[in-house]
């Protein structure tokens, strides 16, 4: 999905519309990710610059904003940026303060089956704030890579327990990519998985490597590779 500029004559019903989604996919997160996102919120609602699609603010300012330590503000960073809620625009070096842009395209993923639960006209304005004003060009399509019975995965096996953790983690994320791959094998530190397809197999690589990585050394040992086949 292309991020939406809030801008013109119908910004602040797409600023709130956005607020709204963020709430909403924090409501229904577990409690570490509805503290996240509640404190997004405000930080967004105070100081995000909209016309440039950015949020550049200090570590003290947030840590006064949020009523928190400065360590407490570089987790939080942190875990928003392994989420995919923030992307990193510009790193915070020599002085110069760290620059954010919110992930219009994940927020909408993770707020989108909780839509019609706020009301049926704001589940029809997301639709038509994703597909954009000619209603082409930014459609989100979500398709379903997994197969019609998933594999199961013993709970005792190495990457049973993997799928369990990422699982817990985060479902919908679980459901959407990671429940795809199958197990291939782990030898010499380096542990084989298979993509349903290349799509899948670059997406995770590019958006969710680290953290499958993490947890899958949990429970592999040192991964010093890992590498996803089609």
């Amino acid at each position: 999905m292309k991020a939406t500029r809030s801008t013109g004559p119908h910004a602040s019903v797409q600023k709130y519309d956005l607020l709204t989604a963020m709430a909403v996919a924090g409501l229904n997160g577990k409690t570490v990710f509805q503290t996240s996102m509640l404190r997004l919120v405000a930080l967004v609602t105070a100081r995000y610059n909209w016309k440039l699609d950015e949020l550049t603010v200090g570590q003290r300012d947030l840590a006064r904003m949020w009523s928190v330590d400065e360590r407490t503000v570089k987790r939080e960073i942190k875990r928003l940026l392994s989420d995919d809620i923030l992307i990193q625009l510009r790193p915070g070096v020599r002085g110069r303060v760290a620059a954010y842009r919110l992930n219009q395209g994940e927020i909408y993923r993770r707020s989108e089956s909780h839509w019609q639960k706020v009301g049926p006209d704001f589940a029809a304005r997301m639709d038509t704030n994703r597909q954009g004003p000619n209603g082409v060009g930014q459609t989100v399509v979500r398709v379903d890579f997994r197969p019609t019975t998933a594999p199961e995965f013993p709970q005792e096996t190495a990457w049973g327990r993997t799928c369990a953790r990422l699982a817990d983690m985060d479902p919908d994320l679980y459901r959407s990519w990671f429940s795809a791959l199958v197990f291939e094998e782990f030898k010499q530190a380096s542990l084989y998985l298979r993509a349903p397809s290349s799509f899948v197999a670059n997406y995770i690589v590019t958006h969710h490597l680290k953290r499958l990585q993490d947890v899958a050394s949990s429970e592999f040992g040192s991964i010093s590779r890992l590498d996803i086949r089609f």
